[in-house]
């Protein structure tokens, strides 16, 4: 089965500006994949072509299709939130459903109405009635009561407190996702998302600097807790980047002999926000 997405040289240059720089990356079906980067990393970018929202260089499909020349087919298929919100404030909520219903063959009103019914928001609210974490879980609804394959979040829960954050991914694992669905996210709150994860993809100025689940992590990387008199013989085995800590030094190694390495400290699982951190650092601490 080919990927659902599926980005090969991808590239997307704005003048002289690349902010996509030959990007190589896949995504399977039924995964929730993190694209995380910096600010200025090229993720917006990526986001746009996926969605057929721009043009760009290379090879791009997403669900077999070529995003950019066929992007109404694609819009059948796939989703989209936006961190801003983009529903007028004279809007009401019921007028939001119904206009969804009407542009939208695979909406069902049910659905969305089920899942407002969880919430206090009521149908005859206007949108700018609505604090700015009703305004998510609206547009949440309605876009968990499309019928897609490819659920894109970009930056979804930005402004709102840990609360509604926490209700936005709960409703997103437990009202969503399943096998036949893939979301992609991007988000600077990397902490929060990494429990969801199956895959994690890092860009950092246009080029992609990790493609891994989040299984394999645990065998490609680990990171060793060293005291100060075995961090020069531990620095003997190339890490690729180090940090001090709790009066200790640790150091991350890449493809590592797990035997040789247990013998200089306590061996770690870098979490995701720490790997990202560890990759993009280039060495320093």
């Amino acid at each position: 089965m080919p990927a659902l997405i599926d980005a090969r040289d991808l590239t997307k240059k704005y003048g002289t500006h690349v902010a996509l720089d030959h990007a190589n990356f896949a995504v399977e079906t039924g995964r929730i994949v993190g694209l995380i980067g910096p600010n200025g990393a090229g993720k917006t970018s990526a986001l746009r072509a996926i969605l057929g929202l721009t043009s760009y260089e290379g090879s791009l499909r997403v669900l077999e299709r070529e995003p950019f020349s066929e992007r109404a087919a694609l819009m059948k298929d796939a989703c989209f939130i936006a961190d801003v919100a983009v529903l007028p404030a004279w809007l009401r909520v019921d007028q939001a459903i119904d206009f969804v219903a009407g542009v939208h063959p695979r909406f069902r009103r049910d659905r969305a109405l089920a899942l407002l019914a969880k919430s206090q928001i009521t149908g005859k609210r206007r949108m700018g009635e609505l604090s700015k974490g009703m305004k998510t879980q609206v547009h949440l609804a309605l876009t968990m009561a499309i019928d897609a394959k490819l659920l894109v979040l970009d930056e979804p829960t930005l402004g709102l407190d840990i609360l509604a954050r926490r209700s936005f991914y709960d409703a997103l694992v437990d009202d969503y996702m399943d096998e036949t669905r893939t979301i992609l996210i991007t988000t600077h709150q990397v902490e929060e998302v990494e429990n969801l994860l199956t895959d994690v993809i890092f860009l950092d100025k246009g080029r992609i600097v990790l493609d891994c689940s989040i299984e394999d992590i645990a065998t490609r990387y680990t990171a060793v807790a060293v005291t100060d008199d075995r961090v020069a013989a531990a620095r003997a085995e190339k890490p690729f980047y180090e940090r001090r800590t709790l009066g200790k030094t640790v150091l991350y190694f890449e493809r590592p002999d797990f035997d040789r390495l247990s013998g200089f400290g306590e061996l770690l699982t870098p979490s995701v926000s720490d790997l990202f951190v560890a990759k993009l650092s280039h060495g320093a601490a």
